[in-house]
């Protein structure tokens, strides 16, 4: 089969750029290895992503957000904290509407994806599936699981931390392990959350509370990512569902009152890597496939959708000129615009995380500092919550809620 695009990868990000190019009518083959009964399991595990406002346009933009609206809670507010002290650094935006992101479930996400590229006209997805896959200078050919065969212009990689066709392609990483474990659950709790997050630093790393929607009985809910020294991760998640509530209880200093744990719990290890060069011969890179870095700031799939926002807008305007999908004009535009902002978001999310590592009073004083030079002074404070709204540098217009 003939088609314009292959996407190895039918993750959050793969099926959004799918979706992306078919708005533009652009036609895509999506391979995956995964199977979406498995994905799209009913169970509630605590999973949940913190889509910035900017990522929000584009999924408004490819009709996504819509079937995600009644299931998302509104971050209104973020506060900071360094460790359980009372004062806090804390982002607003202005407006009645504005709002910093939205926390979803990873679960309904994957829904209202994989139902939008059911009915999607240019879109095929081959789950449960794997490609052997060529590039020469004349396209990209595939021999797939299934025995058929694909012809593409381009081959996107969307494949993950783990990308083997990355591996493959000879684009190399820089990549480190952190010594430290990302705890995952929700819990309910007796304050209302008020569309709040909030981040309190540890040592360990950051502690972690995402504002949710209520659950069926009507009980204030919030996400909870806990990031725990890789040597006590094993302990925590043996604990007793009293017991660790005790110990989230005790991290959290009453700021959402007495709680309950709301969710199973889960845990993965933490690491960085970065590909300096995202594209090869008629390939580009997107999502973790480029890119994996600290979750410290939630940027980690809003990069991966900024990612997707880029791409299509190169290729679509390389359309428009009569070039080929996989024109190397292209992918050098596509690398030089992607490069530089997902190497500062790495590089600030890595070095946050190292700051707020350093133990003693004088660390501890020089980041409280710090945090209240940031509260002071409006136009810095302001430049933070516009990386963490996803609109800081050149703007593809998909963040911007704009059809290409």
């Amino acid at each position: 089969m003939d088609t314009d695009i292959l996407i190895l990868g039918g993750g959050l990000v793969g099926l959004t750029l799918a979706l992306a190019l078919d708005k533009a009518g652009i036609a895509t083959v999506i391979v995956d290895l995964a199977d979406p009964e498995t994905q799209l399991a009913a169970a509630f595990d605590g999973r949940a992503s913190a889509i910035a406002s900017a990522s929000w346009n584009m999924l408004t933009a490819i009709g996504v957000a819509e079937a995600l609206a009644p299931h998302g809670c509104p971050i209104k507010r973020i506060e900071v904290r360094d460790g359980l002290q009372h004062d806090c650094l804390d982002f607003t935006p202005e407006g009645d509407d504005a709002f910093l992101g939205m926390m979803v479930e990873n679960r309904i996400v994957r829904q209202a994806l994989h139902t939008a590229v059911a009915q999607a006209a240019h879109i095929r997805l081959m789950s449960k599936t794997t490609a052997d896959v060529s590039r020469a200078e004349s396209g990209v050919t595939a021999t797939l699981s299934t025995g058929e065969t694909v012809n593409a212009r381009l081959l996107v990689v969307a494949e993950g931390r783990n990308s083997p066709t990355r591996a493959a392609a000879g684009l190399r990483t820089a990549n480190w392990a952190y010594p430290h474990t990302a705890i995952i659950s929700a819990i309910n709790h007796s304050i209302p959350h008020d569309n709040v997050a909030h981040e309190i630093f540890y040592p360990a790393g950051p502690f972690a509370l995402l504002p949710m929607l209520a659950d069926s009985a009507g009980g204030s809910r919030s996400a909870l990512v806990w990031t725990v020294d890789t040597k006590d991760a094993a302990g925590v998640l043996a604990l007793n569902e009293t017991a660790f509530a005790a110990e989230v209880s005790k991290r959290m200093g009453g700021l959402l009152g007495e709680i309950s744990i709301a969710a199973p719990r889960s845990s993965y290890p933490l690491s960085f890597h970065h590909a300096a060069t995202i594209t090869a011969e008629r390939l580009a890179l997107v999502g973790d496939a480029a890119h994996g870095i600290h979750p410290i700031a939630g940027q980690g799939l809003n990069l991966g959708f900024r990612d997707v926002a880029a791409l299509v807008e190169v290729l679509v305007e390389g359309a428009r000129l009569g070039l080929d999908y996989g024109d190397a004009q292209l992918l050098t535009r596509y690398q030089r615009w992607r490069s530089l902002d997902t190497l500062m978001v790495a590089g600030a999310t890595d070095s946050l995380a190292r700051i707020y590592g350093l133990k003693g009073a004088k660390a501890r004083g020089i980041r409280r500092f710090g945090m209240r030079a940031i509260q002071r002074i409006k136009p810095l404070k302001s430049l933070f919550m516009a990386e963490a709204r996803g609109e800081s540098g050149a703007l593809p217009k998909l963040l911007m809620g704009e059809l290409v």
